[in-house]
């Protein structure tokens, strides 16, 4: 029987395993976020966020591709699963958890010391501890070369870190950052205990997007940490963008959630508002945009699923990582816009999330590389020519 919700048979892909850690994920969204969400991104806050945490570490959710320190040692295919489940209820619940395991969390476990690894990791897996990223500066973003952050020794060989980030999700909740500085030696990667003197992290307000979730500036101020708080093996932008390839990679899967739930949402709605006499959906013009919408969803959707299992044969490659962001994010806020045309006027209200995943992707496809930026990796890709400069 064709299934409208799954017209490829893309389920029969996953494992029994797969399904149930989807499942899991989708039943703690369905209780504790949807009631919620709409009052949340209203309001321009999420102010259970530590509630939150602590409950997506008891599921298993909070770097769950990373292996050991109470991490799941999940498969990128159950992790990528996770993330679309979370952004199908919102684009900041997901970030939340991107940040918290393909940025801090795997920063740390990649680059870290034994030492690092074991005072952060378990309580950041558990939830009891929220990590943030600090690499885009207000005068760098897509150029992180050039950043100002700055990182010297002083003779008794702690460090001393100045420098503003910006745009930081987590960044007022969290108890640890990994912030990313220029040294004498290049740029380098610090476990921040966000506690030290000379650190603050004031919310930015105002947002239209991602209002759900919490955004923060990171001030650096003379910050005195210890010569172990490096981490050592990190050096130049390698290690940030690794890390950011990590996270890129979620939301390829997270973005196809956004735009199922606003395609299923218009679907839904196109079978029961009636004009003219009958359902809209039985209108030419309406089926080809429902059409139109589930094509494109569904690909992306194979598309995340292909670069999955790359990625759990260790054979991913940045470029296509890229590729899938670029194409995924693109195509589900058409798929958003298209489904607030169904909706009609209905489509701006909140009591239909449409508009809510629309606005939250236009951040998603800024942040983790503009789409400038991936047309350019992949433009150098195909043709071996840098146009970055």
């Amino acid at each position: 029987m064709f299934d409208p919700h799954d017209p490829l048979g893309i389920d029969d892909l996953l494992t029994d395993e797969d399904r149930a850690v989807r499942d899991t994920v989708r039943q703690w969204a369905a209780d504790r976020v949807l009631p919620h969400i709409a009052q949340w991104y209203e309001s321009g806050e999420l102010p259970v966020v530590r509630e939150l945490a602590r409950e997506l570490g008891a599921i298993g959710a909070l770097g769950m591709q990373l292996s050991g320190y109470g991490c799941a040692g999940a498969s990128a295919v159950q992790y990528g699963l996770a993330c679309l489940e979370l952004e199908a209820a919102d684009s900041g619940i997901r970030s939340l958890v991107s940040v918290q395991g393909s940025l801090a969390m795997y920063a740390i476990h990649r680059f870290g010391s034994e030492e690092q690894k074991q005072r952060w990791l378990p309580a950041m897996a558990a939830g009891e501890t929220i990590g943030c990223f600090g690499l885009t500066e207000p005068d760098h973003g897509s150029d992180p070369a050039g950043m100002r952050t700055y990182a010297k020794r002083d003779a008794g060989g702690d460090w001393v870190l100045t420098g503003r980030k910006m745009w930081i999700t987590n960044g007022s909740v969290a108890g640890v950052a990994v912030v990313w500085a220029q040294t004498d030696g290049g740029i380098r990667g610090f476990v921040v205990p966000t506690d030290r003197p000379g650190l603050s992290a004031p919310e930015i307000r105002h947002k239209w997007s991602l209002r759900a979730s919490v955004t923060s500036e990171l001030v650096l101020d003379e910050v005195r940490l210890p010569a172990d708080a490096v981490l050592p093996e990190a050096t130049g932008l390698r290690g940030p963008l690794s890390c950011l390839s990590h996270a890129r990679y979620g939301i390829v899967w997270g973005s196809m959630g956004a735009a199922r739930t606003s395609f299923e949402t218009a679907l839904d709605y196109a079978r029961t508002r009636e004009q003219f006499g009958k359902p809209i959906g039985a209108f030419q013009l309406t089926q080809a945009k429902l059409a139109d919408m589930a094509v494109e969803l569904h690909k992306g959707i194979l598309l995340a699923h292909h670069l999955g299992r790359r990625m759990d044969a260790g054979t991913l490659r940045p470029e296509q990582v890229s590729f899938g962001k670029l194409n995924n994010v693109r195509e589900a806020i058409e798929i958003c816009r298209t489904a607030r045309t169904v909706l009609g006027a209905n489509g701006i209200s909140l009591e239909y999330p449409v508009m809510r995943h629309a606005t939250n992707l236009e951040s998603v496809l800024t942040y983790e590389g503009t789409v400038e930026m991936h047309q350019l990796v992949l433009g150098k890709a195909l043709t071996g020519l840098d146009a970055f400069r």
